[in-house]
């Protein structure tokens, strides 16, 4: 991840500091018992039965772990999987590495994201990597991959190619995959290098940061009715109007004496209520002092 990422990272994260601070969901280290269900938005929601990713598997290596962020539905975890064998029958001396997927129980984490509540979200790297021990040097906690862009937004061939490449398909023709969060700068590239028409790209969309991972996004699973799907992709590749709006500088602002005053803060809207099912998911567990911060928690949402 380049500095620009890193930056926009610690900003969201500061951005979410004071709901994370208060909400337990990081602190709990154990998935429920039961069914896999997903439950509310990917920003706003949390799992029930969720399924723990194994640190390694045929083609790919989770990272990271100390997070205790590897957990998701089982659909999550069989589409890492799947990834990780096209990838092994394509290259058997290289491994994926996977960061985050979601906390045992979901909800709000306390850095870095604001979805991934859900078990749904998986972030992969494009660096591949050698082995657990590789990974571990390319990929330390606070020293992120190297960009796929140059300075001037551009793929840069040092570390982009074909398996970059296969990997962005691989995973977009996956139909249980519902989108797959990139660089602007990486999809007009893929825009060009495969055709405007190629239906896979219409899966790709464009995001500020993600020039290091990409993000993959599920679709609601069958059998979990309280799972909030969000709204189609427009139609069309977005590689046309949509994606160009990306790179329009922004116009110049001719300052006058009113402008002059600093802008009043805009009142930041208050979060929705978690939804009332992910409720008993949280409310579960024995821990005398982790209940009391339920009990908090939940009193106010």
């Amino acid at each position: 991840m380049g500095k620009r990422l890193s930056i926009a990272l610690a900003l969201l994260a500061t951005a979410g500091l004071v709901q994370a601070s208060a909400s337990p969901w990081a602190k709990i280290e154990t998935a429920t018992p039961g069914p896999p269900r997903v439950i509310g938005k990917v920003s706003y929601g949390c799992i029930s039965g969720a399924e723990a990713l194994p640190e390694t598997g045929v083609g790919y290596v989770s990272i990271r772990r100390h997070r205790n962020r590897f957990y998701g539905h089982p659909e999550t975890l069989k589409l890492v999987q799947g990834l990780g064998e096209e990838l092994a029958k394509r290259r058997q001396d290289r491994k994926l590495m996977i960061g985050d997927l979601s906390q045992p129980r979901g909800g709000l984490m306390s850095s870095m994201h604001r979805s991934h509540q859900n078990g749904v979200d998986v972030d992969v790297w494009f660096t591949l990597t050698e082995s657990v021990e590789h990974a571990k040097k390319l990929a330390p906690e606070g020293n992120d991959p190297p960009s796929m862009l140059q300075a001037d937004k551009r793929l840069t061939s040092q570390h982009w190619g074909e398996d970059q490449l296969f990997l962005l398909k691989t995973a977009a023709e996956n139909p249980q995959v519902e989108r797959i969060f990139i660089n602007p700068g990486i999809k007009l590239a893929v825009c060009a290098s495969q055709g405007p028409d190629a239906p896979w790209l219409q899966k790709l969309r464009p995001w500020h940061g993600h020039d290091a991972h990409f993000h993959v996004r599920l679709k609601c699973p069958e059998g979990s009715p309280d799972c909030e799907q969000q709204a189609p992709l427009p139609p069309g590749s977005g590689c046309g109007a949509e994606l160009a709006s990306w790179f329009k500088p922004k116009p110049a602002v001719k300052p006058t004496k009113e402008a002059e005053k600093p802008p009043a803060k805009p009142v930041k809207p208050a979060p929705p209520p978690i939804p009332p099912q992910c409720r008993p998911v949280l409310a579960q567990g024995t821990d005398a002092k982790l209940a009391e911060q339920r009990a908090d928690f939940l009193s106010t949402h």
